[in-house]
């Protein structure tokens, strides 16, 4: 379950865009122990204030936090944190100037202090691994994602030759259904990205689909759509299927969010 949980990567995550936005997401997942639950919220409450300043600066697009589940201590991360580039150089070397975001965040604190709430982080949470991710393909929604969303994390392992044919079936042929569920009312947002590290054959993952529902009404409503395919179609859309290794589903909820 560890190993599963150390690829999955659901918001994620994240936002409807035009290809000219493209999104680039840094996935953190975080494993917190019980008695450590209300430590790390207050923790990740600190840091939330940070990345609104960082938004206001446009060194990020935007930071989401998600609860994950099942959840339990062993089974590898509780907690995941989301934060959204629209650019991949930023995103892989941490651009920005923290220490403006950090001083307007918290303009009255004194540096003592606030050495002392760096300090405290990292004894609130284990940081056990991070994803880098490039969106690829959205349905066409006006989904805003907003707090307490439910989102379906889908992993999928591909072969390294087959990315551009998966990409293709999930683009031209899945997204139909999923623009279907999202015009019926039992979908949100459906979005695929592609994992760009860590990479290779022993990785667990190559791509994750994103299934973003309002509340847990609509979650279980989703496949009641009635979508219709061509011969041609059903033939493209088992090509597909072939091409991919539908590993693991997990599931997230939104509970906060900056923007």
């Amino acid at each position: 379950m560890k190993k599963i949980l150390m690829i999955l990567a659901v918001v994620l995550f994240s936002c409807n865009v035009n290809a000219q936005d493209k999104l680039y997401l840094l996935f953190e997942f975080m494993h917190v122990d019980n008695e450590q639950q209300t430590a790390y919220w207050e923790t990740e409450a600190f840091w939330e204030k940070i990345h609104q300043e960082r938004v206001k600066n446009g060194d990020i697009v935007g930071w989401d936090l998600w609860q994950l589940q099942p959840g339990g201590e062993k089974q590898g991360a509780q907690f995941l944190t989301v934060t959204v580039y629209n650019d991949p150089v930023k995103m892989m070397s941490g651009a920005g100037d923290w220490n403006a975001a950090l001083k307007a965040a918290y303009p009255d604190m004194s540096e003592e202090d606030l050495n002392t709430k760096f300090n405290e982080a990292p004894k609130t949470r284990d940081l056990t691994h991070r994803l880098y991710l490039e969106d690829i393909a959205n349905t066409d929604d006006d989904f805003d994602m907003p707090v307490g969303t439910i989102a379906a994390m889908n992993m999928m392992k591909v072969e390294q030759g087959n990315y551009g044919a998966y990409e293709k079936a999930e683009n031209e042929i899945f997204k139909k259904d999923h623009n279907e569920a999202v015009k019926n009312g039992n979908l949100g947002s459906w979005s695929l990205a592609r994992i760009m590290f860590p990479y290779g054959s022993d990785t667990y993952a190559s791509h994750m689909t994103f299934d973003m529902f309002k509340d847990y009404t609509q979650f279980f409503n989703r496949g009641n759509e009635n979508v219709t395919y061509s011969e041609e179609e059903v033939k493209k859309m088992n090509e597909g299927i072939a091409l991919r290794d539908m590993k693991f589903t997990y599931i997230g909820t939104l509970v906060k969010k900056v923007r």
